[in-house]
């Protein structure tokens, strides 16, 4: 099946008359093209020290990834280069609007560099534009994240959502610094866990399609009956998982136990208040108004790797630097500054 005609849209959004769509006004997400299997092949067997990812901070796609990789102890083991927040402007020698691994880079909103940014060490190539990276296979793409075989020298997928499923499986074989007894089980296998698997589905399917996709959809469509259908599902979609969380007060989207759910959630509601609230014209309400959402924020913030899997310096640099006057909001402030504010699940009451 070619990656066009996949119909998984958790994963990804349908294709059909996309060109048209987009010429009205409506955002249109594309599709990765490449997609294998770690593990599942003898070219990318499962082993650590072996596989590269290469991120920017800003992104929410590129977030899931980065928290997998810290929640499932891979950080030692699976290594990572990360991009500049902002992509390349029209002054750059070989193209605009590309992601950049430049560490000397002077973010607007610090005056300075941006600690976490990298050059490019997995190639041997030292590329500084992913699209290079690309280019290499003689691909055209130019999207983060891509997981990377340092051995074999070739991506082995850019779709997100796979590299989250695949570091949870392998996540043993890969070299994870926690126990099996430590380690979240993200997606558990076996016959005995259809059921939670069938209740992830069900939620990533619904968070993507009205929360992860649609603030992107909310925010960078250009037209007005797009953009409210996409806020009224955003804001319907938050009463929904608010009321899911209220009626047995769980700690999770599942239950007992955080999933793959609560981590593809995640980064849109950790941007939601700072950033998307404005940037995406999401002002319906903050998260901080939905006193169940809000502690689940907090809560999935204090797992161990979160808090440093993420950045809102990356976000709000990302998110406002490429709007038209390319200056970054310094709050909100109010009842404090975040990330701070996940610190403190008592502020919502």
């Amino acid at each position: 099946m070619s990656p066009t005609d996949r119909t998984d849209t958790s994963t990804e959004e349908s294709q059909t008359d996309a060109a048209a769509r987009r010429k009205k006004g409506e955002f249109v997400r594309g599709v990765s093209a490449f997609r294998s299997i770690l593990g599942e092949a003898d070219e990318f067997p499962a082993a650590p020290d072996r596989y590269h990812l290469f991120v920017a901070l800003n992104c929410p796609w590129c977030h899931r990834v980065t928290m997998a990789r810290s929640v499932l102890g891979l950080s030692e083991t699976v290594t990572m280069d990360v991009a500049f927040p902002n992509r390349t402007t029209e002054d750059d020698p070989v193209e605009a609007g590309r992601w950049e691994f430049n560490p000397t880079r002077i973010a607007t909103l610090s005056g300075d560099t941006l600690a976490e940014c990298t050059f490019e060490t997995a190639t041997g190539n030292q590329f500084r534009l992913a699209t290079q990276i690309y280019q290499a296979e003689g691909s055209s793409e130019a999207s983060v994240p891509i997981l990377y075989d340092k051995k074999q020298k070739q991506i082995v997928t850019n779709e997100s959502a796979e590299i989250v499923r695949m570091l949870n499986k392998q996540a043993k074989q890969l070299g994870s610094s926690f126990s099996d007894a430590e380690r979240p089980d993200l997606y558990p296998e076996g016959q005995g866990n259809a059921a939670v698997r069938d209740e992830i589905d069900e939620l990533n399917h619904f968070i993507y399609v009205n929360i992860n996709n649609g603030a992107y959809k909310a925010g960078f469509s250009s037209d007005q009956t797009i953009y409210a259908t996409a806020y009224e599902n955003y804001f319907n979609a938050l009463n929904m998982l608010e009321n899911r969380l209220a009626k047995d007060d769980r700690p999770f989207l599942t239950g007992e136990h955080f999933t793959e759910a609560d981590l593809r959630l995640f980064p849109t509601l950790y941007r939601h208040d700072p950033v998307y609230y404005l940037r995406m014209k999401l002002n319906g309400a903050k998260i901080l108004n939905y006193p169940h959402l809000w502690r689940w924020l907090c809560r999935v913030f204090a797992l161990p790797g979160v808090a440093s899997s993420g950045s809102l310096i990356h976000c709000r640099q990302g998110y406002f630097g490429r709007s038209w006057n390319n200056v970054v909001p310094l709050g909100p402030s109010f009842p404090m500054t975040y990330p701070e504010a996940y610190e403190h699940p008592e502020l919502a009451q």
